[in-house]
C-alpha cells in the first residue's frame, strides 16, 4: 500500500481538480483516487451508522469525515452517507436528519442554521452526456445559504445555490438556483410562495 505522504498528496491534487470544477476523465488517476477515498471514508461511516454514539461523539466523527472542525452546535441523526466527505462544510446550528446522502466531490456548503430533512440527496457530480465519455465526471458545487429548510426526500442537483431563509418542500427536485425568501416545490422545483423578507414566516 502507498505510504501516507503519497496518499495525502494524491488527495490534495484531487481536491484542487474538483474545486476547479474541471472534468474528471473516466479511468484517470484522479478518478481512481476518488474510488480509493470512497473505500477509506466507508470505515468512518460504518462506525457512525452501525454503533450508538453520543452527540459529542457524532460531532467528532463528522469532523473526521470532513477533515475539518465541526461546531458543537452541529446535529446529525444517523444513518448518513457520503462517498468523499472532504468537501462538506457545515456552519453553526446545522441539523441533518436521518438517511441523507451527500455526494460532495464538487463541494457542499451548508451555512448557519440550515435544516436538512430525512432522505435528502445532495449531488455535486454529473456524468458526461456524450455516451462515449459517460464515465467522465463533471463536478459543480452546491451552496445552501443560512436558515434554509430542506424538507424530507428532496434532491438537490449539482451547481445549485439555495438562497437564505428559503424552504424546499418535501419531495422537490431542485435543478436551478433558488432565490432567498421563497418556498419551492415540485419536479423540477418552482417557486410556489414568497416569504416576507426578515419577518414572520
Amino acid at each position: 500500500m502507498e505510504n501516507e505522504t503519497d496518499y495525502e498528496s494524491e488527495m490534495e491534487s484531487l481536491q484542487r481538480l474538483l474545486h476547479s470544477s474541471t472534468r474528471v476523465e473516466g479511468g484517470s488517476p484522479e478518478h481512481m483516487a476518488m474510488s480509493r477515498r470512497a473505500y477509506d471514508v466507508r470505515r468512518l461511516l460504518m462506525d457512525l451508522n452501525c454503533n450508538y454514539h453520543t452527540h459529542d461523539e457524532i460531532v467528532e466523527l463528522f469532523s473526521e469525515i470532513t477533515e475539518k472542525p465541526v461546531d458543537p452546535s452541529f446535529g446529525l441523526f444517523p444513518p448518513f452517507y457520503t462517498e468523499f466527505g472532504k468537501n462538506i462544510t457545515v456552519g453553526r446550528n446545522v441539523f441533518i436528519n436521518a438517511g441523507c446522502q451527500f455526494q460532495d466531490h464538487g463541494g457542499i456548503v451548508l451555512e448557519d442554521g440550515v435544516l436538512v430533512g430525512h432522505n435528502t440527496v445532495i449531488a455535486t457530480l454529473n456524468h458526461d452526456q456524450d455516451h462515449r465519455r459517460r464515465s467522465s465526471l463533471l463536478p459543480a458545487p452546491v451552496r445552501v445559504c443560512r436558515d434554509v429548510w430542506i424538507g424530507a426526500g428532496c434532491v438537490i442537483c449539482p451547481g445549485v445555490t439555495i438562497g437564505e431563509h428559503s424552504i424546499v418542500a418535501a419531495g422537490a427536485v431542485v435543478t436551478k438556483d433558488v432565490p432567498p425568501d421563497v418556498i419551492v416545490g415540485g419536479v423540477p422545483a418552482r417557486i410556489i410562495k414568497r416569504l416576507p423578507e426578515g419577518g414572520d414566516r
